[in-house]
């Protein structure tokens, strides 16, 4: 499995991933043709540049006119998630221009006024660029929630969020070309650090707002956050929205073989804190099915065991992979009962939540760990009751490394046939061991 690790301990956004995506080793000219296949009238322009004494790519979108649309706005002004221009005293990456609604008057930027796109426009401009399907569909996901969280903060319809002219070319380049460099670094499985999101507040004509912007926190959802480093916006609306996008999973750095590594900068050089997004690019574990398990667990002392079994229940159909019991002594002798849940990283957030929900536990545990499997296979053998199926697991050389009837399949032709369950059992490894017998 491929995986791409995260390193936010400066934040993300839109420019930072683009910069770390091309110093990983996605190719620019991919990135530059996607943002010509827009058709939005911006291209893309790549510069090495220092931050806090390290070397990182910095990516800009440069109008057809020559104007930098991120420098527009690097002396303190951008727009906010109210499409108002504002003073944002404690801004880190210089392009936040997100969820714009415009049920406001627009204010003048640079001097003359920029029109509005609607949610809608910005799927339409998506879906109708000469790109592949599933560049598309990540990039119109990312707006789409993008568009929910504004919607959601501002009590209005989604399809009345419109994005400002300026922010709305900036947004997509951004997006898009970043589904297009995710695409071409061929990474199977996303994960990220916790999320430095930064501190302090912005102004805007709404008033001071506190770090991290409304949307940004929306977005993020259930992931792990802090504030570290001088105050400034360190996670933007775009970054967490490309988050989402590539559905990221969150904790420490997995085993894997590093292939490659990148920088991604940000728009301020802030001595002392490189503000850069690290990306490593790698293959997972060392051993053959090596993958990441997330590991849930909850101590109860008040509930009956009836009620635990029925969750179990409720935790495999929701996809856990296992659910296991076990007694435990507590403080002040309780007995009590540990019930550990072994998951996808991606079912985690849901089975934490039906844990909460249908247990009377007040608080639970979890962690990402690693987990090893053998290559598994199944085959099927002839006994008397007819076929019984054998699951098969091999070393990574092919050799059998364990085999045993399938317990249901095994149940099954022993009520049928009204037979003894260990028999058939028996019968059915005497079959595989003859079957698999050599001359």
């Amino acid at each position: 499995m491929r995986i791409g690790y995260l390193e936010c301990f400066s934040g993300i956004s839109g420019d930072m991933l683009l910069g770390a995506l091309v110093d990983a080793g996605a190719p620019f000219d991919v990135l530059a043709g996607t943002a010509a296949a827009l058709g939005v009238g911006a291209r893309l322009e790549m510069r090495k540049v220092d931050r806090g004494g390290l070397a990182g790519i910095k990516i800009d979108v440069v109008t057809d006119e020559g104007s930098e649309i991120r420098d527009q706005r690097s002396e303190g002004k951008c727009e906010d998630s109210h499409s108002h221009a504002y003073s944002h005293e404690s801004h880190d990456h210089e392009h936040l221009a997100h969820g714009h609604h415009s049920h406001e008057a627009e204010p003048a930027h640079s001097g003359h006024e920029h029109a509005h796109r609607s949610l809608s426009t910005i799927l339409a401009i998506i879906q109708g660029a000469p790109l592949k399907e599933t560049v598309k569909q990540r990039a119109a996901r990312a707006f789409q929630l993008l568009g929910e969280a504004e919607a959601a903060i501002h009590s209005i319809p989604i399809e009345k969020v419109h994005f400002h002219e300026v922010g709305a070319v900036d947004t997509i380049v951004d997006i898009v070309c970043a589904a297009a460099g995710c695409e071409a670094l061929g990474v199977d499985r996303w994960m990220s650090s916790p999320l430095n999101v930064g501190s302090g507040t912005v102004k805007c004509q709404h008033g001071t707002l506190p770090v991290p912007a409304p949307a940004t926190l929306s977005l993020l959802g259930d992931a792990p956050v802090y504030a570290a480093g001088s105050p400034m916006e360190r996670v933007t609306p775009t970054g967490a929205a490309l988050l989402r996008m590539l559905d990221v999973t969150y904790g420490p750095l997995p085993a894997m073989r590093v292939a490659a590594r990148g920088y991604g900068a940000g728009g301020r050089d802030t001595p002392g804190e490189p503000n850069l997004l690290r990306l490593l690019v790698g293959e997972a574990g060392e051993a053959a099915g090596a993958e990441p398990i997330a590991v849930i667990e909850a101590v109860i002392d008040d509930s009956t065991p009836q009620l635990l079994a029925y969750v179990s229940e409720l935790l495999l159909e929701a996809g856990a992979w296992d659910v296991y019991r076990a007694a435990v002594q507590m403080k002040k002798g309780r007995t009590g009962v540990q019930m550990t849940v072994l998951s996808s990283p991606e079912k985690s957030p849901a089975l934490r939540d039906l844990l909460l929900r249908e247990t009377t536990t007040i608080g639970l545990r979890w962690r990402l760990e690693n987990k090893i499997a053998l290559g598994r296979e199944f085959a099927e053998v002839e006994t008397e009751w007819g076929k019984v199926r054998i699951k098969v697991a091999r070393w990574p050389s092919g050799e059998v490394a364990n085999a045993s009837p399938e317990y249901e399949v095994c149940r099954n032709v022993a009520r049928a046939h009204k037979v003894p369950l260990k028999q058939v059992m028996q019968e059915a490894m005497r079959a595989w061991a003859e079957r698999t017998k050599k001359p």
